[in-house]
């Protein structure tokens, strides 16, 4: 990832760097947070060898989150209080944007997450945001099902979960918002 950061940079190109955890497995909230720390350790280390200008570069990693199938599962504010204390312990303040990744989670799960960490991120110094694939997808492929009659109803689907998405990043979603 570091080569990558480093020859996008000499090109003008701002790379994103995907330090992604995955989801899959049993292992826990703490389990999660320890690798995820080792591994944004190792990549900044990395990104510095190589001489990348963290200044220029966006960040894409997961959420601090227990294992699809972790005995506990956690609430959005302990994820909240897991990924943002992750982050400050291992991303430096140079890096501009933090842009997650879904990595697993439902559409409605990453989404509430993603409003609980912004919620609570304070005068953390990154900007906080989204680059999901699969859960702002899913509604609409669920939606589309490949009909051309699906076409506008799709696109609504896209509408509205880009939608929430803007909220959440702001810490202005609530669950009340997916019915409406």
């Amino acid at each position: 990832m570091a080569r990558y950061a480093a020859i996008c940079q000499s090109l003008g190109i701002v790379p994103i760097v995907e330090p992604e955890v995955l989801l899959d497995g049993d292992h826990t909230i703490e389990r999660c947070f320890e690798v995820t720390e080792a591994v944004q350790h190792a990549v900044f280390h990395a990104l510095h060898r190589h001489r990348v200008e963290l200044e220029y570069i966006i960040l894409k990693p997961s959420m601090i989150v227990p294992g699809k199938d972790s005995q506990r599962k956690a609430a959005p504010e302990e994820i909240a209080e897991k990924t943002l204390a992750q982050l400050r312990r291992s991303v430096p303040a140079a890096i501009p944007g933090i842009n997650f990744l879904s990595g697993g989670q439902t559409p409605e799960e990453a989404t509430t997450n993603l409003n609980a960490i912004n919620a609570i991120a304070g005068n953390a110094p990154w900007q906080l945001s989204f680059s999901y694939g699969r859960a702002l997808q899913q509604p609409v492929l669920q939606t589309w099902q490949g009909k051309p009659e699906n076409t506008e109803a799709a696109q609504n689907a896209l509408y509205k979960r880009a939608k929430l998405n803007g909220a959440a990043r702001y810490g202005n979603y609530s669950a009340k918002m997916e019915n409406e």
